[in-house]
């Protein structure tokens, strides 16, 4: 009786498996966002609103911003790169749809989106840097 009851538990055991393919395929390893992640994404938006203003206001400094980011999602890679480029496309798209000419109104947002750069930067090195 005890090997009937073997053989019908080795039974119900495969007829439950998953089939030999997702078994066989390598289990994709899922890392928990950092806790600055909330801050490097608004940073991306901030730094994807300045791409497109500085452009739009002839500013020297404009090609050094799409660098900047090009560079930061090469740096974090994968998944998270993915999250930053898009945060990023936010941020230039969101100014892209409002401003065709350099404004007074874009002026002070190119100022204002500095300074929030800053500090998110400067947030993010106290509180996460080595």
């Amino acid at each position: 009786m005890r090997r009937i009851g073997s053989a019908l538990l080795a039974a119900a055991l495969l007829a439950t498996a998953p089939p030999a393919s997702a078994q066989d395929a390598p289990a994709e390893i899922v890392t928990p966002a950092p806790a600055w992640e909330p801050e490097l994404l608004r940073l991306a938006e901030v730094m994807g609103a300045l791409a497109f203003l500085r452009d739009l206001c002839e500013a020297p400094d404009a090609p050094e911003w799409p660098a900047r980011m090009q560079r930061l999602i090469e740096a974090e890679g994968g998944a998270r790169g993915e999250r930053l480029a898009g945060a990023y496309n936010r941020g230039f798209r969101a100014f892209a749809l409002t401003y065709r000419i350099c404004t007074p109104a874009a002026e002070r947002a190119i100022a204002g989106y500095l300074d929030e750069g800053e500090r998110l930067t400067r947030a993010v090195a106290r509180r996460f840097g080595g």
